[in-house]
């Protein structure tokens, strides 16, 4: 959208068996001054006249606005049909676009209203709300139990989601294209509760949603929305949403933040017992710390300090955090992990890397090859635990899910539990000095005080009973072990000192 034009504004009308209703729709849309608008009907496999009335009404040219008339050989389910008009309106390079019913349930005179946020820039959807002022959806005709429904739906949804909409359930929005482009609405389902997941979709993008009161009309349509079925859905859809932000399950629906080549994925962990703050308390004041996979450079602070010298290497070169490092090399730690010398450090930190590693194996023996001109560096090695508590009952329920973060994160290309990765280390010359289990990192995800201290102490208790069980991720504490060349090399040396000391025979 241009000042030099008006904004285009695609009408979409979704209608399924509404051949009573459907003229009546087309003409009670206002002219709609300001914008360039075209109406789009899709009817969805309809056996009626829905689509022949249109289609008339098309041809004769008379109709206020260019009308566009199309039916889908096969019904798509409400959502599938919404799918298609939002991709119609991508396509043709609209700016607005605003879904109506072809039942006539939602006022097509309240058109101008839905628009003027979008149009004033103010939101980036705009929701038809019969529940902004309750009384009216009953006067309107809204049965008693759906009025409850929607009541307690909205609330269950408002209290997992973190939300505050008076309504999630209305049929009457408006949206910028520009924000369904952010959204992977494609993905959502074809059924009633598409509505519901392209608005969880809108709150993960952030979107700004704006409500608009609207009034309420309740006919003679027909309603072809199970309401058991549709409240199941509904449910199940919040709380997957929900369980997803704790790494149980993933949805890629609902994977509207997609993986951010500048590590914003991943989260400080100092302020409660984490691999971040056991990590830390491994690093001897005044250390020069070599942080492999650094990210962003969370650590960099608390290093800086306790008088550290801190070196980043990453794939990733930081945007906004540079200046937070002393020196910092982007390299492939695939291919070349150690991209400096290593005299002067004294700690190397490897934090939830190596699980993302092609060859754990590879790694580590390139690892303790570097370190030999440095025996007495210290590593520090932490990554998921695969054999959770958590993750054991998924498998026990027939679950394996993949999330954006966590022991199951999509990026992740090899698992461990505490043995698996003892061996690994060991069996690549290391030895091991400490190792211990740490908690899952509830205060990411808990905002209660109470609970997270509540929480984090039973962990706490609980990894002292069972470290395989209950530890979410694993820390290792280890040195490497000379290798064949340098014990070679160690000999070569003390032998020929040996010699020189010997009293020459007469």
């Amino acid at each position: 959208m241009t000042p030099d034009r008006p904004p285009r504004v695609l009408v979409f009308i979704v209608a399924y068996h509404a051949e009573t209703t459907i003229l009546s729709v087309l003409e009670r849309i206002p002219p709609l001054e300001g914008y360039d608008v075209e109406v789009l009907m899709i009817d969805d496999g309809s056996t009626d006249g829905t689509f022949a009335l249109s289609e008339k009404l098309r041809r004769l040219s008379s109709y206020r606005h260019k009308l566009t008339v199309l039916a889908n050989p096969v019904n798509q389910g409400y959502g599938g049909n919404q799918k298609l008009g939002y991709h119609y309106a991508i396509e043709h390079g609209f700016d607005f676009v605003v879904l109506v019913h072809g039942d006539g349930q939602y006022a097509p005179e309240m058109l101008p209203e839905m628009l003027a946020p979008l149009s004033r820039n103010e939101a980036d959807v705009v929701h038809g709300s019969r529940m902004l002022v309750a009384r009216n959806a009953l006067k309107g005709g809204m049965p008693l139990y759906k009025f409850v429904g929607n009541k307690l739906l909205t609330w269950y949804q408002n209290r997992v989601l973190h939300s505050r909409l008076s309504e999630f359930h209305t049929g009457y929005k408006a949206y910028s294209t520009a924000v369904l482009r952010r959204i992977p609405f494609e993905l959502n389902s074809n059924v009633f509760h598409f509505d519901t997941e392209i608005i969880i979709q809108l709150l993960r993008a952030r979107a700004r949603i704006t409500e608009i009161p609207i009034p309420t009309h309740y006919g003679d349509e027909i309603c072809r929305v199970n309401g058991i079925r549709y409240a199941m859905d509904v449910v199940n859809a919040s709380t997957v949403a929900r369980l997803q932000d704790y790494g149980l399950v993933y949805r890629r629906n609902f994977d509207v933040e997609s993986l951010n080549p500048h590590n914003a994925h991943y989260h400080p962990k100092l302020d409660f017992r984490s691999t971040h703050s056991e990590a830390l308390a491994e690093v001897p004041a005044g250390a020069t710390v070599l942080d492999l996979g650094c990210g962003p450079g969370h650590l960099c602070p608390a290093l800086h300090a306790r008088g550290c010298r801190v070196i980043g290497v990453d794939q990733f070169k930081p945007t906004v955090a540079e200046e937070q490092f002393d020196e910092f090399h982007v390299t492939d730690l695939n291919r070349d992990p150690l991209p400096r010398e290593l005299g002067d450090v004294q700690v190397v930190l490897v934090l939830d890397i190596i699980e993302h590693l092609i060859s754990p194996e590879a790694f580590c023996d390139t690892l303790r090859r570097r370190v030999q001109e440095n025996p007495n560096l210290r590593i520090v090695i932490s990554t998921g635990n695969v054999g959770f508590i958590v993750t054991r009952l998924m498998l026990l329920l027939g679950q394996f899910n993949y999330n954006k973060r966590g022991i199951l994160d999509l990026t992740h290309t090899r698992l461990f539990t505490f043995s698996s990765l003892r061996r690994l280390l060991r069996e690549t010359g290391f030895v091991i000095e400490r190792e211990t289990g740490i908690p899952a990192p509830v205060p990411l995800v808990v905002r209660s005080p109470f609970w997270q201290r509540t929480l984090m102490g039973l962990q706490t208790a609980l990894i002292r009973v069972s470290r395989g069980l209950f530890a979410y991720q694993m820390l290792m504490v280890v040195r490497p072990l000379p290798t064949l060349s340098r014990l070679m090399s160690e000999a070569e040396r003390h032998s020929a000192r040996k010699a020189a000391e010997l009293t020459p025979v007469s």
